[in-house]
């Protein structure tokens, strides 16, 4: 029983982390770097410490690590004609390129 609660704290502390984000990719990279810390983290913690308390630690401290590299790693653009948009293809794939001027215009 004690596993489940630290499984369910660590996932609503990725939940809290991953509303820090700015933009979608962003917090998509966070909330997915969040979990992944905290599940390592638990593991290091449960290993160093083997009690709950260290697992817990282990979890909220790999859960703020893992959502501040998801943060950091997300691609940024460098300016106007830079950022990445994506697309649907006529045969339904979606491909990413770089935003045509609809995307500044507002017309879409």
């Amino acid at each position: 029983m004690r596993r489940f609660g630290t499984i369910a704290i660590a996932a609503v502390a990725a939940a809290f982390l991953a509303g820090c984000a700015s933009s979608s990719e962003q917090q998509q990279r966070a909330g997915t770097g969040a979990l992944l810390g905290a599940g390592a983290g638990a593991l290091v913690g449960q290993a160093a410490g083997r009690d709950t308390k260290s697992t817990v630690v282990g979890a909220a401290a790999g859960a703020l690590l893992g959502a501040a590299v998801g943060t950091a790693t997300t691609p940024q653009g460098q300016g106007r004609g830079q950022d990445m948009c994506r697309y649907r293809a006529r045969d339904g794939s979606v491909y990413t390129a770089p935003c045509d001027e609809r995307y500044y215009n507002g017309g879409y």
